[in-house]
């Protein structure tokens, strides 16, 4: 069933205002996936904050125009799912995990940054940890020169007190 003008109007403008928001736009190939795995896909997704989206080309290469995504609209033919989302890495490991339980899912690619990402570029992206994994190896950095200083101060507090005792 075709959309009439001011519908596809209303597709383009969802769609723009989420390539406005998002950091990440990942496409992949969905034919071949049954109904119940688009079903879990979309979910996960959901739970990540990622927006799937099954679009036609023409109004997806028409809301991306100006935007940091126009640079993949020449990629933008065949059957392909899009997922935009605002964290940097969540929509290509959400598409990355699942493609990796299901072979009927095929990356075509992607942009970050206003840079077009090939299927490893995805897959690269989609290995990075999570900004609260990030910031917890961070912390741990910042913390081990203190605990070990302490400990030192430990030792030499404990060996006096031994020498002082005697």
């Amino acid at each position: 069933m075709s959309l009439n003008r001011s519908e596809k109007e209303a597709v383009i403008t969802e769609v723009t205002g989420l390539a406005a928001q998002a950091q990440t736009l990942v496409m992949a190939e969905y034919r071949g996936v049954t109904v119940a795995d688009m079903t879990k896909l979309r979910s996960t997704a959901r739970s990540q904050g990622v927006s799937l989206s099954v679009l036609k080309n023409t109004l997806a290469r028409r809301a991306v125009a100006g935007s940091q995504f126009e640079v993949v609209a020449d990629q933008m033919t065949g059957p392909l799912i899009y997922g935009f989302s605002v964290d940097a890495v969540a929509a290509a490991r959400v598409v990355a995990d699942f493609a990796k339980t299901n072979d009927k899912l095929v990356i075509r690619g992607g942009a970050y940054g206003g840079k077009a990402l090939d299927v490893n570029g995805v897959k690269q992206l989609a290995s990075i940890p999570s900004k609260e994994v990030l910031l917890a190896q961070l912390c741990g950095l910042l913390k081990t020169p203190i605990s070990r200083t302490a400990v030192v101060l430990g030792a030499l507090a404990a060996k006096k007190g031994e020498t002082a005792a005697a």
